[in-house]
Protein backbone atom coordinates (compact mmCIF):
# COMPACT_ATOMS: atom_id res chain seq x y z
CA UNK A 1 0.00 0.00 0.00
CA UNK A 2 3.29 2.61 0.62
CA UNK A 3 3.93 1.54 -2.50
CA UNK A 4 1.56 2.11 -4.35
CA UNK A 5 0.87 5.67 -2.57
CA UNK A 6 4.07 6.64 -2.71
CA UNK A 7 3.71 6.71 -7.06
CA UNK A 8 0.47 8.12 -6.65
CA UNK A 9 2.36 11.53 -5.09
CA UNK A 10 5.23 11.31 -7.54
CA UNK A 11 2.65 11.10 -10.45
CA UNK A 12 0.73 14.19 -8.79
CA UNK A 13 4.09 16.39 -8.31
CA UNK A 14 5.69 15.83 -12.19
CA UNK A 15 5.56 18.94 -13.59
CA UNK A 16 2.77 18.53 -16.17
CA UNK A 17 1.72 14.68 -15.57
CA UNK A 18 -1.28 13.77 -16.97
CA UNK A 19 -3.41 11.66 -15.23
CA UNK A 20 -5.40 9.34 -17.86
CA UNK A 21 -8.91 8.88 -16.75
CA UNK A 22 -9.03 4.96 -16.91
CA UNK A 23 -11.86 2.90 -16.60
CA UNK A 24 -11.08 -0.94 -16.20
CA UNK A 25 -13.91 -4.17 -16.05
CA UNK A 26 -12.96 -7.36 -14.74
CA UNK A 27 -14.86 -10.71 -14.95
CA UNK A 28 -14.79 -13.10 -12.29
CA UNK A 29 -16.15 -16.35 -14.81
CA UNK A 30 -16.60 -19.59 -12.48
CA UNK A 31 -17.38 -22.93 -13.93
CA UNK A 32 -19.65 -24.14 -11.02
CA UNK A 33 -18.46 -27.86 -10.75
CA UNK A 34 -20.15 -30.24 -7.91
CA UNK A 35 -18.46 -31.16 -5.17
CA UNK A 36 -17.67 -35.08 -4.85
CA UNK A 37 -19.45 -36.58 -1.87
CA UNK A 38 -16.65 -36.64 0.96
CA UNK A 39 -16.92 -38.32 4.62
CA UNK A 40 -17.41 -35.40 6.62
CA UNK A 41 -19.45 -32.12 6.21
CA UNK A 42 -17.52 -30.31 9.02
CA UNK A 43 -15.86 -27.84 6.34
CA UNK A 44 -18.56 -26.92 3.86
CA UNK A 45 -16.80 -24.51 0.77
CA UNK A 46 -17.98 -20.78 0.94
CA UNK A 47 -20.87 -19.95 -2.13
CA UNK A 48 -18.13 -16.82 -2.61
CA UNK A 49 -15.23 -18.92 -2.50
CA UNK A 50 -12.71 -17.02 -4.69
CA UNK A 51 -15.07 -14.55 -6.12
CA UNK A 52 -14.69 -12.67 -2.36
CA UNK A 53 -11.13 -12.56 -3.12
CA UNK A 54 -11.89 -10.77 -6.49
CA UNK A 55 -13.84 -8.29 -4.66
CA UNK A 56 -11.02 -7.21 -2.24
CA UNK A 57 -8.92 -7.01 -4.94
CA UNK A 58 -11.10 -4.40 -6.65
CA UNK A 59 -11.61 -2.57 -3.21
CA UNK A 60 -7.69 -2.30 -2.72
CA UNK A 61 -7.28 -1.24 -6.33
CA UNK A 62 -10.12 1.42 -6.08
CA UNK A 63 -8.11 2.78 -3.10
CA UNK A 64 -5.65 4.07 -5.72
CA UNK A 65 -7.59 4.67 -8.75
CA UNK A 66 -9.65 7.31 -6.55
CA UNK A 67 -6.12 9.27 -6.85
CA UNK A 68 -5.15 8.59 -10.46
CA UNK A 69 -8.74 9.01 -12.02
CA UNK A 70 -8.88 5.28 -12.85
CA UNK A 71 -12.15 3.25 -12.28
CA UNK A 72 -12.58 -0.60 -11.75
CA UNK A 73 -15.67 -2.70 -12.02
CA UNK A 74 -15.80 -6.56 -11.26
CA UNK A 75 -18.62 -8.68 -13.28
CA UNK A 76 -18.80 -12.04 -11.59
CA UNK A 77 -20.36 -14.88 -13.74
CA UNK A 78 -21.16 -18.07 -12.49
CA UNK A 79 -22.34 -20.81 -15.16
CA UNK A 80 -23.52 -24.19 -13.71
CA UNK A 81 -22.02 -27.25 -14.95
CA UNK A 82 -23.92 -28.62 -18.26
CA UNK A 83 -24.55 -24.92 -19.29
CA UNK A 84 -22.75 -22.79 -21.98
CA UNK A 85 -19.36 -21.92 -20.31
CA UNK A 86 -17.70 -21.11 -23.55
CA UNK A 87 -20.59 -19.05 -24.67
CA UNK A 88 -20.58 -17.63 -21.43
CA UNK A 89 -16.54 -16.76 -21.69
CA UNK A 90 -17.13 -15.22 -25.18
CA UNK A 91 -19.99 -12.68 -24.00
CA UNK A 92 -17.06 -11.89 -21.23
CA UNK A 93 -14.29 -11.48 -23.52
CA UNK A 94 -16.61 -9.58 -25.40
CA UNK A 95 -17.05 -6.88 -22.78
CA UNK A 96 -13.78 -7.39 -21.20
CA UNK A 97 -10.18 -8.69 -22.35
CA UNK A 98 -9.34 -9.37 -18.35
CA UNK A 99 -10.88 -11.91 -16.97
CA UNK A 100 -10.20 -14.35 -13.93
CA UNK A 101 -10.93 -18.17 -14.35
CA UNK A 102 -11.89 -20.26 -11.65
CA UNK A 103 -12.32 -23.24 -13.27
CA UNK A 104 -10.84 -26.74 -14.01
CA UNK A 105 -7.88 -27.19 -15.94
CA UNK A 106 -9.51 -28.13 -19.53
CA UNK A 107 -12.08 -25.66 -19.09
CA UNK A 108 -9.76 -22.74 -18.91
CA UNK A 109 -7.59 -24.22 -21.80
CA UNK A 110 -11.07 -24.33 -23.54
CA UNK A 111 -11.49 -20.89 -23.08
CA UNK A 112 -8.16 -19.64 -23.76
CA UNK A 113 -8.03 -21.36 -27.20
CA UNK A 114 -10.79 -19.00 -28.12
CA UNK A 115 -10.80 -16.57 -31.01
CA UNK A 116 -12.09 -13.74 -28.88
CA UNK A 117 -9.46 -14.55 -26.38
CA UNK A 118 -6.29 -14.23 -28.50
CA UNK A 119 -5.58 -10.41 -27.52
CA UNK A 120 -6.67 -11.13 -23.50
CA UNK A 121 -5.37 -11.44 -20.25
CA UNK A 122 -6.82 -14.58 -18.73
CA UNK A 123 -5.65 -15.47 -14.95
CA UNK A 124 -5.73 -18.72 -13.57
CA UNK A 125 -7.10 -18.56 -9.81
CA UNK A 126 -8.35 -21.91 -9.32
CA UNK A 127 -6.45 -25.10 -11.20
CA UNK A 128 -2.63 -26.42 -9.48
CA UNK A 129 -2.17 -28.53 -12.67
CA UNK A 130 0.53 -28.76 -14.07
CA UNK A 131 -0.38 -29.80 -17.54
CA UNK A 132 -1.53 -26.19 -17.53
CA UNK A 133 1.62 -24.40 -16.65
CA UNK A 134 3.51 -26.93 -19.11
CA UNK A 135 3.02 -29.25 -22.20
CA UNK A 136 -0.48 -27.19 -22.37
CA UNK A 137 0.17 -23.62 -21.65
CA UNK A 138 -1.51 -20.81 -23.01
CA UNK A 139 0.19 -17.22 -23.95
CA UNK A 140 -2.78 -15.53 -22.81
CA UNK A 141 -3.07 -17.44 -19.46
CA UNK A 142 -1.48 -16.18 -16.07
CA UNK A 143 -1.19 -18.22 -12.44
CA UNK A 144 -1.87 -16.94 -9.70
CA UNK A 145 -2.68 -19.82 -7.91
CA UNK A 146 0.89 -21.71 -7.25
CA UNK A 147 1.23 -25.44 -8.77
CA UNK A 148 0.97 -28.27 -7.03
CA UNK A 149 4.67 -28.82 -7.53
CA UNK A 150 5.36 -25.36 -5.86
CA UNK A 151 3.60 -26.38 -3.01
CA UNK A 152 5.07 -29.96 -2.80
CA UNK A 153 8.59 -28.53 -3.22
CA UNK A 154 7.94 -26.05 -0.15
CA UNK A 155 7.15 -29.14 1.96
CA UNK A 156 10.45 -31.54 0.64
CA UNK A 157 12.60 -28.25 1.24
CA UNK A 158 11.24 -28.35 5.14
CA UNK A 159 11.77 -32.31 5.39
CA UNK A 160 15.41 -32.10 3.72
CA UNK A 161 16.25 -29.65 6.82
CA UNK A 162 14.94 -31.53 9.50
CA UNK A 163 16.08 -34.54 8.02
CA UNK A 164 13.27 -36.44 7.47
CA UNK A 165 14.19 -38.26 4.44
CA UNK A 166 12.32 -42.12 5.10
CA UNK A 167 8.96 -41.40 4.09
CA UNK A 168 5.76 -43.37 3.38
CA UNK A 169 2.18 -41.92 1.41
CA UNK A 170 -0.96 -42.41 1.20
CA UNK A 171 -3.10 -41.49 -1.90
CA UNK A 172 -6.92 -40.97 -2.47
CA UNK A 173 -8.26 -42.14 -5.65
CA UNK A 174 -9.46 -38.51 -6.72
CA UNK A 175 -8.01 -37.48 -9.94
CA UNK A 176 -6.58 -34.30 -7.56
CA UNK A 177 -5.58 -36.23 -4.95
CA UNK A 178 -3.26 -38.30 -7.61
CA UNK A 179 -2.01 -35.06 -9.34
CA UNK A 180 -0.80 -33.92 -5.68
CA UNK A 181 0.85 -37.33 -5.04
CA UNK A 182 2.37 -37.12 -8.68
CA UNK A 183 4.12 -33.67 -7.71
CA UNK A 184 5.08 -35.21 -4.50
CA UNK A 185 7.21 -38.08 -5.92
CA UNK A 186 8.69 -35.93 -8.66
CA UNK A 187 9.25 -32.95 -5.29
CA UNK A 188 10.95 -35.99 -3.51
CA UNK A 189 12.87 -36.73 -6.63
CA UNK A 190 14.50 -33.07 -6.59
CA UNK A 191 15.33 -32.96 -3.28
CA UNK A 192 16.82 -36.51 -3.16
CA UNK A 193 14.18 -37.98 -0.32
CA UNK A 194 13.18 -41.24 -0.26
CA UNK A 195 9.55 -42.65 -0.43
CA UNK A 196 9.91 -46.38 1.27
CA UNK A 197 6.14 -46.99 0.63
CA UNK A 198 3.19 -46.39 -0.28
CA UNK A 199 -0.91 -47.41 -0.68
CA UNK A 200 -4.03 -46.05 -2.05
CA UNK A 201 -6.91 -45.09 -0.18
CA UNK A 202 -9.50 -46.68 -1.87
CA UNK A 203 -12.23 -47.31 1.90
CA UNK A 204 -15.65 -46.53 2.06
CA UNK A 205 -16.51 -47.54 5.11
CA UNK A 206 -17.73 -44.69 7.77
CA UNK A 207 -14.07 -43.96 9.17
CA UNK A 208 -16.32 -41.30 11.58
CA UNK A 209 -17.07 -44.06 14.15
CA UNK A 210 -13.72 -46.91 12.69
CA UNK A 211 -10.97 -44.39 12.59
CA UNK A 212 -9.29 -45.52 15.58
CA UNK A 213 -9.75 -49.46 14.07
CA UNK A 214 -9.00 -49.19 10.65
CA UNK A 215 -5.97 -46.67 10.10
CA UNK A 216 -3.56 -48.57 12.27
CA UNK A 217 -4.31 -51.46 10.51
CA UNK A 218 -3.80 -50.18 7.26
CA UNK A 219 -0.56 -48.38 8.08
CA UNK A 220 0.83 -51.12 10.23
CA UNK A 221 2.82 -52.55 7.06
CA UNK A 222 4.46 -49.74 6.46
CA UNK A 223 6.71 -50.35 8.91
CA UNK A 224 9.08 -47.51 10.40
CA UNK A 225 9.31 -44.20 8.34
CA UNK A 226 9.95 -40.68 9.55
CA UNK A 227 7.21 -38.84 8.61
CA UNK A 228 3.36 -40.33 6.80
CA UNK A 229 2.86 -37.69 3.92
CA UNK A 230 -1.24 -37.53 2.59
CA UNK A 231 -2.58 -36.76 -0.67
CA UNK A 232 -6.08 -36.08 0.13
CA UNK A 233 -6.81 -33.04 -1.99
CA UNK A 234 -10.39 -33.59 -1.66
CA UNK A 235 -9.98 -33.47 1.98
CA UNK A 236 -12.01 -36.82 2.77
CA UNK A 237 -10.43 -39.15 4.29
CA UNK A 238 -6.76 -37.05 5.64
CA UNK A 239 -8.50 -35.91 8.75
CA UNK A 240 -8.61 -39.19 10.38
CA UNK A 241 -4.86 -40.27 9.77
CA UNK A 242 -3.27 -37.97 12.44
CA UNK A 243 -2.85 -39.65 15.98
CA UNK A 244 -4.31 -43.30 14.65
CA UNK A 245 -1.33 -44.44 12.36
CA UNK A 246 0.33 -47.79 14.14
CA UNK A 247 3.85 -45.67 14.62
CA UNK A 248 3.72 -42.33 15.85
CA UNK A 249 4.69 -40.41 13.43
CA UNK A 250 4.21 -36.75 11.98
CA UNK A 251 1.59 -36.68 9.09
CA UNK A 252 2.51 -34.51 6.21
CA UNK A 253 0.90 -33.20 2.78
CA UNK A 254 -2.46 -32.44 2.41
CA UNK A 255 -3.34 -33.10 6.62
CA UNK A 256 -1.52 -32.17 9.18
CA UNK A 257 1.93 -29.84 8.07
CA UNK A 258 -0.07 -28.18 5.15
CA UNK A 259 1.70 -26.20 2.01
CA UNK A 260 -0.50 -24.12 1.18
CA UNK A 261 -1.16 -20.75 -1.28
CA UNK A 262 -2.19 -18.93 2.29
CA UNK A 263 -3.73 -19.52 5.52
CA UNK A 264 -5.98 -17.60 7.92
CA UNK A 265 -2.58 -18.18 10.50
CA UNK A 266 -0.19 -16.11 8.13
CA UNK A 267 0.55 -12.93 10.37
CA UNK A 268 3.58 -11.00 9.83
CA UNK A 269 4.12 -8.77 6.78
CA UNK A 270 1.11 -6.93 7.00
CA UNK A 271 -1.09 -10.15 6.45
CA UNK A 272 -3.00 -9.16 9.34
CA UNK A 273 -4.13 -6.20 8.38
CA UNK A 274 -5.45 -7.65 5.04
CA UNK A 275 -7.23 -10.62 6.49
CA UNK A 276 -8.94 -7.84 8.51
CA UNK A 277 -10.12 -6.16 5.63
CA UNK A 278 -11.11 -9.68 3.96
CA UNK A 279 -13.56 -11.02 7.26
CA UNK A 280 -14.94 -7.74 7.67
CA UNK A 281 -16.01 -7.26 3.60
CA UNK A 282 -17.20 -11.39 4.10
CA UNK A 283 -17.68 -12.83 7.15
CA UNK A 284 -15.01 -15.45 7.31
CA UNK A 285 -11.17 -16.14 6.73
CA UNK A 286 -9.58 -15.78 3.37
CA UNK A 287 -8.91 -19.06 1.56
CA UNK A 288 -6.22 -19.88 -0.98
CA UNK A 289 -8.59 -19.87 -3.85
CA UNK A 290 -9.55 -15.91 -2.73
CA UNK A 291 -6.06 -15.26 -2.35
CA UNK A 292 -5.22 -16.34 -6.15
CA UNK A 293 -8.26 -14.21 -7.23
CA UNK A 294 -7.00 -11.11 -4.78
CA UNK A 295 -3.58 -11.57 -6.67
CA UNK A 296 -4.82 -11.45 -10.51
CA UNK A 297 -6.88 -8.27 -9.64
CA UNK A 298 -4.20 -6.68 -7.92
CA UNK A 299 -1.77 -7.59 -10.85
CA UNK A 300 -3.84 -6.26 -13.17
CA UNK A 301 -4.33 -2.84 -10.97
CA UNK A 302 -0.77 -2.89 -10.08
CA UNK A 303 0.26 -3.15 -13.70
CA UNK A 304 -2.05 -0.35 -14.57
CA UNK A 305 -0.89 1.98 -12.52
CA UNK A 306 2.65 1.30 -13.48
CA UNK A 307 2.00 1.91 -17.04
CA UNK A 308 -0.80 4.20 -16.90
CA UNK A 309 -2.35 1.35 -19.83
CA UNK A 310 -5.54 -0.50 -20.47
CA UNK A 311 -4.07 -2.02 -23.67
CA UNK A 312 -3.35 -5.81 -22.79
CA UNK A 313 -0.46 -6.22 -24.79
CA UNK A 314 1.19 -3.31 -22.91
CA UNK A 315 0.18 -4.80 -20.24
CA UNK A 316 0.87 -8.50 -20.59
CA UNK A 317 4.79 -7.33 -21.55
CA UNK A 318 4.71 -5.19 -18.19
CA UNK A 319 3.07 -7.93 -16.16
CA UNK A 320 6.21 -10.77 -17.44
CA UNK A 321 9.32 -7.85 -16.74
CA UNK A 322 11.46 -7.85 -13.99
CA UNK A 323 10.03 -4.47 -13.26
CA UNK A 324 6.30 -5.95 -12.35
CA UNK A 325 6.60 -6.76 -8.38
CA UNK A 326 2.99 -7.22 -6.09
CA UNK A 327 3.25 -6.94 -2.54
CA UNK A 328 1.65 -10.32 -1.33
CA UNK A 329 1.89 -9.85 2.48
CA UNK A 330 4.32 -13.06 2.34
CA UNK A 331 7.28 -11.28 2.82
CA UNK A 332 8.80 -11.35 -0.50
CA UNK A 333 8.02 -9.51 -3.53
CA UNK A 334 6.21 -11.61 -5.76
CA UNK A 335 6.52 -11.37 -9.77
CA UNK A 336 5.65 -13.54 -12.79
CA UNK A 337 7.64 -16.30 -14.32
CA UNK A 338 8.49 -15.37 -17.92
CA UNK A 339 8.83 -18.91 -19.49
CA UNK A 340 5.45 -19.98 -18.19
CA UNK A 341 3.45 -17.26 -16.65
CA UNK A 342 3.49 -18.81 -13.16
CA UNK A 343 3.37 -16.32 -10.32
CA UNK A 344 6.35 -16.37 -8.41
CA UNK A 345 5.59 -16.61 -4.70
CA UNK A 346 6.67 -17.81 -1.26
CA UNK A 347 4.89 -21.02 -0.12
CA UNK A 348 3.50 -21.17 3.98
CA UNK A 349 3.63 -24.30 5.68
CA UNK A 350 0.96 -24.38 8.26
CA UNK A 351 -0.62 -26.43 10.94
CA UNK A 352 -4.26 -25.07 11.41
CA UNK A 353 -3.28 -23.14 14.34
CA UNK A 354 0.30 -21.63 13.19
CA UNK A 355 2.83 -21.15 10.33
CA UNK A 356 5.69 -23.45 10.80
CA UNK A 357 7.71 -22.03 8.44
CA UNK A 358 7.77 -20.29 5.06
CA UNK A 359 9.23 -22.04 2.02
CA UNK A 360 11.77 -21.36 0.13
CA UNK A 361 13.60 -22.23 3.28
CA UNK A 362 16.92 -20.72 4.15
CA UNK A 363 19.91 -21.91 2.56
CA UNK A 364 18.27 -23.35 -0.98
CA UNK A 365 20.05 -20.84 -3.58
CA UNK A 366 19.30 -20.53 -7.19
CA UNK A 367 21.36 -18.32 -9.26
CA UNK A 368 18.01 -15.60 -10.08
CA UNK A 369 16.36 -16.01 -6.92
CA UNK A 370 15.29 -18.49 -3.89
CA UNK A 371 11.63 -18.33 -5.37
CA UNK A 372 12.31 -20.36 -8.46
CA UNK A 373 13.82 -23.12 -6.02
CA UNK A 374 9.67 -23.19 -5.60
CA UNK A 375 7.68 -25.46 -9.00
CA UNK A 376 9.06 -26.50 -12.14
CA UNK A 377 12.34 -23.98 -13.56
CA UNK A 378 12.95 -22.47 -16.68
CA UNK A 379 15.50 -25.01 -17.81
CA UNK A 380 13.36 -27.66 -17.56
CA UNK A 381 10.14 -26.15 -18.46
CA UNK A 382 8.31 -27.60 -21.10
CA UNK A 383 6.21 -24.64 -21.99
CA UNK A 384 6.91 -23.45 -25.37
CA UNK A 385 3.85 -20.81 -25.85
CA UNK A 386 6.23 -17.58 -24.28
CA UNK A 387 8.94 -18.11 -26.51
CA UNK A 388 6.88 -16.77 -29.09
Amino acid sequence: MKTCLSLVAALIMLPGAVLAEIAISVTYLQLQVPRPPVLSNLDPLPDDLGMAGAELGLADNLTTAKFLGHKYELTVVAVPEGEDWLGAARTALNETPFVILDAPAQAQMDVADLPEASSAILFNASAPDVLIREEECRANLLHTLPSDVMRTDALAQFLVKRRWDDLALITGEHPGDLDFAAALKRSLQKFRLELKAEKTWAFDADLRRNASQEVPLFTQDFGDYDVLLVADELNDFGRYIPFNTWEPRPVAGSEGLKPVTWSRVVEQWGAVQMQNRFVDQSGRSMMPKDYAAWAAFRSLGEAITRTNSTDPAVLRSYLLSDDFELAGFKGRPMNFRAWNGQLRQPIPLVTDRAVVAMAPLAGFLHQRTELDTLGIDQGESQCQAFKE
